[in-house]
């Protein structure tokens, strides 16, 4: 029993994501010309995300200023879900729903791209640092699940939405995750072109 069950999780996650392929090889696209036209302008990226998705920020932070699969210069990137000391003052003195949004009007500037990461759509520091975002003149690329939420309605033209059409958080996040590996690679493209020698 035990076995069968395991073997649904990673069957149920391999039918998602390639149902989910089709509807988001555009998105994602848009996300990879998106962030590599910022960085390539200057500009940074900001992540921002609950629980698993907090740890999707900042791997998709690590990928960057690290190196995903090929070596190359660092490239600027922070997740805004890592200093303690902010997130316990902010969530503190002000709310929980702020903890993000004071980092975006302290660190995001016009031009810079906000990662805003909910898989219900519906996080309230999210939306908050989503508004910031869109106030300092950001560009948004939102990870969502389910129908999108209050997430989906506060994107611009401008901005990109990729949604993981699902209800079980886990395999949004598994969708997730295999998203932001495509984004990291095509940002690898776009900066060397074609596959590593």
């Amino acid at each position: 029993m035990n076995t069968q069950r395991i073997l649904a999780h990673f069957q149920e996650s391999a039918d998602l994501k390639m149902k989910s392929a089709p509807a988001l090889a555009l998105p994602i696209s848009q996300a990879i010309e998106l962030m590599f036209g910022a960085l390539s302008n200057g500009n940074k990226i900001l992540a921002c995300g609950n629980g698993g998705s907090a740890a999707d920020c900042q791997h998709f932070a690590a990928e960057l200023v690290g190196r995903f699969e090929r070596e190359r210069f660092p490239l600027p990137a922070i997740a805004l879900t890592t200093d303690t000391s902010i997130l316990t003052a902010v969530g503190n003195d002000y709310s929980f729903k702020d903890i993000f949004s004071k980092q975006v009007q302290a660190f995001g500037q016009a031009g810079d791209i906000l990662l805003a990461i909910s898989t219900s759509g519906n996080s309230g520091n999210v939306l908050a640092a989503v508004e910031a975002a869109l106030e300092r003149e950001m560009r948004i690329v939102a990870f969502t699940g389910k129908d999108g939420g209050a997430l989906a309605k506060l994107l611009t033209d401008a901005d990109v939405h990729i949604n993981v059409q699902h209800n079980r958080t886990a395999r949004i996040q598994e969708v997730h995750l295999c998203a932001i590996h495509a984004i990291c690679d095509g940002i690898d493209v776009a900066l060397f072109g074609g596959e590593e020698e």
